[in-house]
């Protein structure tokens, strides 16, 4: 393996990247991060070297390899071209870690997440997921179906060039760009002492800290392999405990209206968050476990009060939508989280 010392991880200043960097420095790696602006993150180590690299600028992820490197970390790969440069480094690069996405997953009637459009449309998956389970076909034209086919290429190459594939589910922690935990967070520099929680708070969106998935990547580092990993937290809290673990790591009191089943139609911003899936999303770690012994190195509610304490910092005083555009562009428009007028009819409606 040439330079089999040496890391590269592409996407270096988003959060999982930021983590990344410092667990593979802190493994013994030499680490370049890598990103458009070249940046830096003030937690890493000293000798970690920031660089500025534009996958898209034809020929700079090549040049940025250089002589070669033992590992490359891609967590901004999206598309077949992308697939297709990591295929390229082959033999200059001794093994990847790339990142993929839990919207994978299809059930047995071909429904995902990110393909249904009414609740009676989403899927009904098995619980836990396993790596063995149904995906959707590839597709350039759908989210998780470019991640397939991003999947498919890379692990095809086998010894030519050993690649982890990693589904992470909800991701969370500091740095996040489209992060779920705003929901709260905003509620509480709002005041808003009432929440309302669709399909009775029991809705599961398997999390995952970034410091989990950089272990994973620390660890299949280590372990090179073609493989697809599943990448979440030991735990699947319901959204009903994700509140009461928000109400903690504030240190304030809301209250939590369960409302039964779905959103009601003409009200359909009332009982929604991030997290409201009519039936669970949870993955399965076992596979991590056996190949990587992979053990998990934090939990949602031990790594929750960080997130919110950067979260807060990042949206007070700010119009939530300027400040985190990604999470405004998933949920256009942002104010349907934060209609608090439709949630004091509906909760006079019901006599609350």
């Amino acid at each position: 393996m040439a330079n089999g010392s040496r890391a590269l991880v592409l996407g270096a200043t988003g959060q999982i990247g930021r983590a990344a960097v410092r667990a593979l420095a802190g493994d013994g790696w030499e680490v370049t991060a890598a990103s458009r602006g070249g940046g830096r993150d003030a937690r890493w180590p000293s000798q970690v070297r920031a660089v500025a690299v534009d996958r898209d600028e034809p020929g700079a992820l090549e040049a940025a390899v250089g002589d070669g490197f033992g590992l490359l970390l891609d967590v901004t790969a999206m598309t077949a071209v992308h697939a297709r440069q990591i295929a390229g480094l082959a033999g200059r690069i001794g093994s990847a870690v790339v990142l993929s996405t839990a919207a994978v997953y299809e059930d047995e009637e071909g429904r995902s997440f990110v393909t249904q459009d009414e609740p009676d449309g989403w899927p009904r998956y098995r619980v836990p997921l396993a790596e063995t389970d149904r995906a959707m076909r590839p597709d350039e034209k759908v989210y998780g179906a470019r991640k397939v086919v991003v999947e498919n290429a890379l692990t095809a190459l086998g010894d030519r060039l050993p690649v982890t594939m990693l589904r992470a589910s909800a991701v969370y922690g500091p740095y996040c760009r489209a992060p779920r935990e705003a929901y709260f967070v905003k509620r509480w520099l709002d005041g808003r002492r009432v929440r309302v929680l669709a399909y009775n708070g029991e809705s599961r969106f398997h999390p995952v800290h970034v410091d989990n998935i950089a272990e994973l990547v620390r660890l299949a580092g280590r372990r090179p392999g073609s493989r697809v990993l599943n990448a979440a937290d030991p735990q699947a809290p319901t959204v009903a405990q994700i509140a009461e673990l928000h109400d903690e790591a504030l240190g304030w009191e809301c209250e939590t209206v369960l409302m039964d089943g779905a959103p009601p139609a003409d009200a359909p911003s009332v009982g929604l968050t991030p997290w409201s899936l009519p039936h669970p999303l949870v993955l399965d770690m076992s596979a991590a476990e056996r190949e990587l012994g992979y053990r998990p190195v934090t939990t949602y509610e031990q790594a929750l009060p960080e997130t919110v304490e950067w979260l807060a910092d990042h949206i007070r005083g700010r119009d939530v939508a300027e400040a985190l555009p990604r999470l405004a562009a998933a949920y256009e428009p942002l104010e349907r989280l934060f209609d608090y007028a439709a949630e004091d009819r509906w909760l006079a409606s019901h006599g609350r």
